[in-house]
């Protein structure tokens, strides 16, 4: 029985750090916001809409940030600014998405 309590706190922990911390999110998204928090807004070239973040799954902002990063996903803005970003930096980015307004 102490066993399980230990593996059940294990595994707590480990879901508490993988979470992000929107406050810090926040205030690591500035950049982001220059593009995804203008509504309308559209590349130049190639021309297309800019994505709003704002109300979107964090599992899918953390995988698509990841994506850039890795090359899996063509875009040289993001793949500069993915490969500036920590694990925790993608983590709370995307909490602070998450939890925004879906105007954002």
């Amino acid at each position: 029985m102490a066993w399980m309590l230990v593996l059940a706190a294990a595994l707590a922990a480990g879901t508490a750090q993988g979470a992000g911390d929107p406050q810090e999110g926040r205030e690591k998204a500035v950049t982001c916001t220059g593009c995804h928090g203008v509504p309308g807004y559209r590349n130049s070239y190639p021309s297309f809409r800019v994505p709003k973040l704002g109300g979107q799954h964090a599992g899918y902002l953390v995988s698509a940030l990841k994506a850039y990063r890795d090359g899996q996903r063509d875009h040289q803005t993001m793949e500069a600014q993915a490969h500036q970003l920590s694990e925790q930096d993608m983590q709370d980015i995307a909490a602070y998405f998450a939890q925004s307004a879906a105007s954002q």
